[in-house]
């Protein structure tokens, strides 16, 4: 699909790679963007719609859809990060609440928007993963397994969708300078660039994106004799 002229919703669009996305389909000419938040921004303006939406919170879900009718590409950006050791006292409590954001937040924004993106000609769907869908590293536990599922999920969206003829997007990506990996002092990719990658993707038509080195040579890994989740 093509963004220039789209009309666009991205979840979790206040900060870091939801509002680099914001930017980067306002330069690309989407007509529409609602960005979406629990508290979204009052700014609007430039094709921008702030839109309340909380992905734990159905009603908020449906209120959405019921406005932004004319959607044609939804965006699962939003997500939250929790640390805990895979057997930690907390490590339950840590993954249903990710699960809640991570897993469960992008089932019931697509399951709500699939029927207007099959009535405005099928347009797309994005769900962000992380490379550490495929590993596990310290305290991730928890996170690597909520991204996990989010990753099995958007397998069966997009069998699911095919039909119906919408594209489903899933990407992966290591660390981004964003609030999440504040105090992380590894190489990171910028906001800016894995929003244009995004928007680069969705108009080739691509099933899955691999943005960084990092999330493709775990990829490659998988064919080894010692896969980088066995590390």
């Amino acid at each position: 699909m093509k963004i220039q002229g789209s009309t666009a919703l991205v979840t979790g669009a206040n900060r870091g790679i939801g509002a680099a996305l914001v930017r980067a389909l306002q330069q690309a000419g989407a007509r529409t963007i609602y960005a979406a938040a629990r508290t979204p921004d009052a700014a609007g303006g430039d094709g921008v719609v702030p839109l309340r939406l909380d992905v734990t919170r159905q009603d908020t879900i449906d209120a959405a859809a019921a406005q932004a009718r004319d959607v044609t590409l939804v965006i699962n950006n939003a997500g939250i990060l929790l640390p805990s050791a895979a057997l930690g006292p907390d490590a339950e409590r840590a993954f249903l609440d990710q699960a809640e954001v991570n897993v469960l937040g992008p089932v019931r924004v697509t399951r709500a928007f699939a029927p207007l993106l099959a009535a405005n000609g099928g347009g797309a769907v994005v769900n962000i993963h992380s490379a550490l869908s495929w590993i596990t590293m310290g305290a991730t536990a928890a996170y690597s397994a909520s991204k996990a599922a989010a990753w099995a999920f958007t397998n069966g969206m997009r069998q699911e969708l095919r039909a119906q003829g919408t594209q489903v997007l899933g990407v992966h990506f290591g660390y981004v300078d964003t609030d999440m990996t504040h105090g992380v002092s590894a190489p990171k990719s910028s906001p800016e660039d894995i929003a244009a990658q995004i928007l680069a993707a969705v108009e080739r038509g691509d099933a899955e994106l691999l943005a960084d080195d990092v999330s493709r040579q775990l990829r490659r890994s998988f064919g080894s004799e010692t896969p980088a989740y066995l590390a």
